[in-house]
């Protein structure tokens, strides 16, 4: 079984942000082949109630986090997914803030402390290693990509996920959702991305 999670930071409902993840999900499948069984878990941030990192400085050993919320269960599908997609609108140069929060509450996946000195700050790992990635962002005509980007990439690192691409879409209209939908060349950027992903998701599985 081939697991996928894809998170939208967007909080409008088939916006281009969603469309272009679901877009790289389904390509991801369709190459995949019909003889692998793929399981997507799909979540929009915006709909979930959930607390921003708190900071606790502590393990939260046996648990994810301190805090059970919606995030919980899908701490679990982060841990144990193969491809991780991840999409965010683009506001003050930076991604959204149901994306920020839900980076922020994902520090207790490893220890902060690399060299294991901080016996009281050392925090569980609990991913599995290198899954392929991408991420999503959406800006107007003048949107800035850069800051968006490198934060989504350091918190990649943080997760174990090798980042494989970054599908940027300026919006000619932002108050008209979907629009990434009527431009051709970004839904084939999508398709070859998916393309991609599923070719090292293949290598990755026939490497196990």
């Amino acid at each position: 079984m081939i697991k996928i999670l894809c998170v939208s930071g967007s909080p409008v409902v088939s916006s281009s942000t969603e469309l272009l993840l679901k877009r790289i999900a389904h390509s991801i499948t369709n190459n995949l082949g019909a003889n692998r069984k793929v399981y997507l878990d799909f979540h929009r941030l915006n709909e979930l109630m959930y607390l921003p990192c708190q900071a606790c400085g502590h393990t939260p050993a046996p648990n994810f986090c301190f805090f059970d919320d919606a995030l919980t269960p899908i701490y679990q599908q982060l841990a144990e997914c193969d491809c991780f997609l991840i999409g965010s609108p683009v506001y003050f140069d930076a991604v959204s803030a149901q994306t920020k929060a839900f980076m922020d509450r994902c520090n207790c996946f490893r220890p902060p402390d690399y060299k294991g000195t901080q016996e009281k700050h050392r925090f569980i790992k609990l991913l599995k290693s290198k899954r392929p990635g991408a991420m999503v962002l959406v800006g107007d005509k003048e949107g800035w990509f850069e800051g968006p980007r490198r934060s989504i990439a350091g918190f990649f690192k943080w997760i174990e996920v090798t980042s494989e691409g970054a599908l940027t879409f300026h919006s000619d209209d932002f108050n008209r959702k979907g629009a990434a939908m009527d431009d051709p060349k970004m839904l084939d950027e999508a398709d070859q991305l998916g393309k991609k992903l599923s070719e090292m998701i293949i290598k990755s599985d026939a490497e196990k």
